[in-house]
């Protein structure tokens, strides 16, 4: 990263830098030349009371002179001509007083648009200042401060408590981090060895070491410095038609303004000039949007310009990617199928312990469902790999392999491999066969599963006027379609290559407005060709964030949901500021050019406009947003969004029970439903009680309304019902095997009880557990006050 190139805002905020700049000094010089001269007059020096106002009324000419030359040298022609001409015409008929109180009034309105501009861009300025500039590197045996350029893929980094992690690598110790700059999360995370970090995010804790993965130029933090320099530099299409319509209103002035001096002389006309200067027309619409542009960026939301933003708002239909948009881009542990051998949790362990020591995509997931579940893991010995068959290696003094079935020696007829088999195809996942001591052990059942917040943002979208969503994969139809149905979109085009992408934008591009979300490489051509572009950028490819419009820094879908509600609700506030400011201006002007308003009282009047159309156009910087769990009740939700790992793991006991009865070894069979009841008595009930004590009373004081929790009680009063009548049942049986009736009914209540607490656990999780942090305003109210 080019330090010279980074923009340094002032650490002193907005205005500190007012006071710095030449509106700041023009501003002031004006004011002392109107009180000074207030000051003589009192004290019967009129002649040098005029002399100040006359001098606070040239430099105000000359400042508006200035501005007006920069404003043609950049191709904008405004009503800073008015400006001139009204001081010019107010020193030439002797109206001093007027013309110092029209200078102080110029120098307002630049002062205010200095503060205002500066107040909207302090969120983006805030990512800029925090740019690192030098990283402290390992070098023979010590550590040496190096320039951030400096600094390559491999080298060995340590970041001190408190520094910025100055380029993307992964992790060789563990560690604490502040991610807020990244994501808008307040709360530190935990990053263990081997993770990535990103660049831009803070050491929360001890010092750490990371070794980088990419060049200063090249991370996270960098890019998002590029995108926010673009973002400021590239003005809205509106901005760019609030430049025409001053041409208009400068038009409408000047022949009003003649129109007025020959018919009642050049007094009159000053007052009209002076009425009429300057307008809110140039001032409100750039710092709504630049507005609008911060406050999504405190969300994780990076949009490339103000035209961008407006487009967001205008766009109806939404073209998303399934892999790593929908879903979560990675593997993880579906499930886990055991052949009766070892429990589940035990498969898992030596399958996690095995893995640890393999490169291969899946062998991270295996991992982490095994710490995730709170396995103890053990180091391997004599791990050997084939690349395309599997691993094998000794855990705990057993042979463990992994891998295909034909590398793991299952036979793939027996029963409870081919029901694995079938549930992934059924599911689009992958199967990982396991054998322990030579005999097979279990499947591991790895799929890339749904954004838990996938389906609420869709529903979301939709009320903030979204009316038609297509999901676009390369992915098999059949998969697609099941991610399709489950998250509610519109249409799903499957199996389509980058190319086949492009055509799909075309086609909507042609009936609507288009916003394209993706995330890799092959998805930057489509991204480019979208109305909007939306990168999700936390995991996605450089390529596809370059092309974007819009970039998600963090990993979370419904910020798309959150920057269209701002992006309308910035736009709208623009269009209230320009619309009421040029109407109150008109107006002023014709009382003006009908005898009723002094040139002085007018210049007083259009001051009052022009901080009333500011003040208005700086809303988009705030509202909008409620916080829908706080304090200890967000903690509930991230306690028991914890418990669910274990509601997951007592649900896999359940289908593996289930998928035993009338396949396995009758004993072995009730063996494992004996197991997966006493999980759902131990650890599923236990959580769903506390859930109804604890979390959903709170839930109820945020959402309000009556009984709002209602249907997810009576789904815990189910649940209850069922684990009784499996217990019953299995108390019946005894110590037996089961006759075909009762193995019948075991099928039935475990794949119901398996059915309703996968719908229940992730109905909990999109609709719940999800909210306990700062969300958007309702977007149908949003949509509402638009129409």
């Amino acid at each position: 990263m080019d330090a010279d190139a980074t923009v340094r805002p002032d650490r002193h905020g907005p205005a500190a830098g007012l006071a710095r700049s030449p509106a700041g000094w023009v501003l002031a010089a004006t004011l002392l030349a109107l009180g000074g001269g207030a000051v003589a007059r009192a004290a019967s020096a009129a002649a040098a009371g005029d002399a100040l106002w006359a001098a606070g009324g040239v430099v105000g000419a000359l400042h508006a002179t200035w501005s007006t030359g920069a404003s043609l040298r950049r191709g904008r022609v405004g009503v800073d001509v008015v400006a001139v001409l009204a001081l010019v015409g107010a020193l030439a008929v002797g109206e001093l007083l007027a013309a110092a109180v029209v200078a102080v009034m110029v120098a307002t309105g630049r002062a205010l648009e200095t503060w205002a501009a500066g107040r909207a861009r302090r969120d983006l300025h805030a990512l800029l200042q925090r740019a690192p500039r030098v990283a402290h590197r390992y070098e023979g045996g010590g550590v040496r401060t190096v320039a951030l350029d400096d600094v390559r893929p491999g080298d060995v980094l340590v970041v001190g408590p408190g520094e910025v992690v100055p380029v993307d690598g992964n992790l060789l110790t563990d560690g604490a981090l502040d991610e807020s700059a990244l994501t808008g999360e307040a709360l530190p995370v935990t990053r263990q060895v081997g993770d990535a970090v990103r660049s831009g995010v803070v050491n929360a804790g001890a010092a750490l070491d990371l070794r980088t993965t990419t060049t200063a130029a090249a991370s996270t933090y960098a890019g998002i410095v590029r995108l926010v320099a673009d973002a400021e530099a590239t003005p809205a299409p509106f901005v760019r038609l609030a430049d025409r319509f001053a041409l208009w209103f400068l038009a409408l002035t000047v022949v009003l303004a003649g129109a007025t001096w020959a018919a009642a002389g050049a007094a009159r006309a000053v007052a009209v000039l002076v009425v009429a200067t300057p307008c809110p027309l140039i001032l409100a619409a750039p710092v709504a949007l630049v507005a609008g542009l911060s406050r999504v960026s405190r969300r994780g939301v990076v949009v490339k310009g103000g035209g961008a933003l407006e487009r967001l708002a205008r766009c109806t239909t939404l073209l998303v990617d399934k892999t790593g948009t929908l879903t979560g881009g990675r593997p993880e542990l579906a499930g886990v199928v055991t052949s009766g051998v070892l429990p589940a949790d035990e498969v898992l362990r030596l399958a996690g312990s095995l893995d640890q020591l393999s490169p291969h995509v899946l062998a991270s997931a295996v991992v982490q469902a095994a710490r995730d579940r709170g396995l103890g893991l053990v180091l391997p010995e004599d791990v050997e790999e084939v690349a395309g068959q599997g691993i094998r290696g000794v855990v705990d003094g057993a042979d463990v392999a992994l891998g295909n079935a034909a590398w793991t020696g299952v036979p793939p007829a027996v029963p409870w491999a081919k029901a694995a088999r079938r549930r992934a195809r059924l599911d689009g996942a992958l199967t990982v066969f396991v054998s322990v001591g030579g005999r097979p052990a279990g499947v591991l059942v790895l799929d890339d599963p749904v954004r838990s917040d996938a389906a609420r943002t869709v529903r979301s979208l939709r009320r903030s006027g979204i009316d038609r969503i297509v999901m676009v994969t390369g992915d098999r139809a059949d998969v697609a379609e099941t991610v399709g149905a489950v998250i509610g979109v519109d249409a799903v085009l499957a199996e389509r290559s980058p190319a086949d992408k492009l055509d799909a934008v075309r086609s909507e591009r042609r009936r609507a407005p288009t916003v394209m979300v993706g995330d890799g490489i092959n998805d930057a051509p489509a991204l480019a060709l979208a109305d909007v572009g939306v990168a999700m950028g936390a995991r996605g490819a450089t390529a596809s964030s370059e092309a974007a419009d819009v970039v998600l820094t963090v990993d979370r879908l419904d910020r798309i949901g959150e920057a269209r509600v701002v992006a309308r609700r910035s736009r709208r506030i623009a269009v209230q500021s320009v619309v009421a400011g040029m109407g109150m201006s008109i107006a002023a002007m014709g009382v003006a050019a009908a005898g009723h308003l002094p040139a002085v009282w007018g210049a007083v009047l259009q001051e009052g406009i022009d901080v009333a159309a500011i003040a208005n156009a700086l809303r988009a910087l705030g509202g909008g947003r409620r916080t829908v769990l706080a304090g200890g009740d967000a903690a509930l939700a991230r306690r028991f969004t914890g418990e669910h790992q274990a509601v997951r793991a007592a649900l896999d006991d359940v289908r593996a029970a289930a998928d035993a009865v009338g396949s396995a070894q009758p004993a072995r069979a009730m063996a494992l439903v004996r197991e997966a009841h006493a999980a759902l008595v131990s650890v599923v009930l236990p959580h769903e009680e506390a859930e109804q004590q604890e979390l959903y009373p709170a839930l109820d004081r945020v959402i309000g309304g009556t009984d709002p929790t209602g249907p997810m009680t009576r789904a815990h009063v189910e649940i209850a019902h069922q684990v009784r009548r499996l217990g019953q049942l299995v108390e019946e049986i005894g110590p037996g095997v089961p006759d075909g009736e009762e193995e019948a009914e075991l099928r039935r209540l475990l794949y119901g009880l398996h059915a309703v607490l996968r719908l229940h656990t992730a109905q909990e999780e999109e609709s719940y557990l999800s909210l306990g942090e700062d969300e958007p305003a309702p977007p149908a109210a949003e949509a509402r006050r638009d129409a």
